[in-house]
């Protein structure tokens, strides 16, 4: 018999926007998804399909919050906005040119170290990660048996996807997460279980199904 799935975590990455691939924009106000971003986050509420999704919460940030409007309103869900989904706060980094970034004598320590690396008056990548799985926890706690979307950034989900599948965090970077892409961990009784990864196609596979009936069941004639 299929084992009963005890809550279901949908990540969501937020659409592309204009600074996703030439700036970092950390907790930097005013950015929103682009034209291609609004039109994933629509394609993102079409793939999900009737998955009966019971609560959404997102990062607080205008680029998560607008992805997950575009699931929730749709299906009539409050949405939550939590700080601990935010992004990485990356101190003096944010708002900068990746291209500039590359030169910088920390970049190899983000890249290779993280566990002993902190951005300039930010967060360590261990702080984001202790704080993003507290959070989790949390909220897969008042949701036993359920299944519930959050919406959040690229790094903070491939923390917590390294967390959850025993990856150390000095690895993480091998880790992708695109745009609108959705990972499914399922919390069960011998542990985590990642269903998806970085999925932008179909989910139908993520819909709960009934637990089988034993042939016969029922039956007191042994027929």
């Amino acid at each position: 018999m299929q084992e009963q799935r005890v809550t279901l975590v949908l990540f969501i990455r937020h659409g592309t926007n204009d600074w996703v691939h030439g700036r970092l924009a950390g907790w930097t106000p005013g950015v929103h998804l682009n034209e291609e971003g609004r039109k994933q986050a629509e394609a993102l509420s079409q793939r999900l399909g009737d998955l009966p999704i019971a609560a959404m919460y997102s990062s607080p940030l205008e680029r998560t919050v607008e992805t997950a409007q575009a699931v929730a309103t749709p299906r009539s869900l409050h949405l939550r906005l939590i700080e601990g989904l935010g992004e990485v706060r990356y101190g003096e980094w944010q708002g900068a040119e990746l291209k500039e970034l590359y030169k910088h004598d920390l970049w190899p320590g983000v890249q290779h170290y993280p566990s002993g690396t902190r951005f300039p008056n930010g967060e360590t990548l261990g702080e984001v990660q202790a704080r993003a799985v507290a959070t989790i926890d949390s909220l897969r706690a008042q949701h036993p048996q359920e299944i519930i979307a959050l919406v959040s950034h690229a790094d903070l989900i491939r923390l917590v996807v390294a967390y959850y599948i025993g990856m150390h965090i000095d690895l993480f970077q091998r880790l992708v997460i695109n745009p609108c892409s959705v990972t499914a961990i399922s919390f069960e009784r011998m542990g985590p279980r990642m269903l998806a990864y970085n999925d932008t196609g179909s989910l139908e596979h993520l819909r709960p199904r009934p637990e089988p009936v034993a042939e016969n069941a029922g039956s007191t004639d042994g027929r």
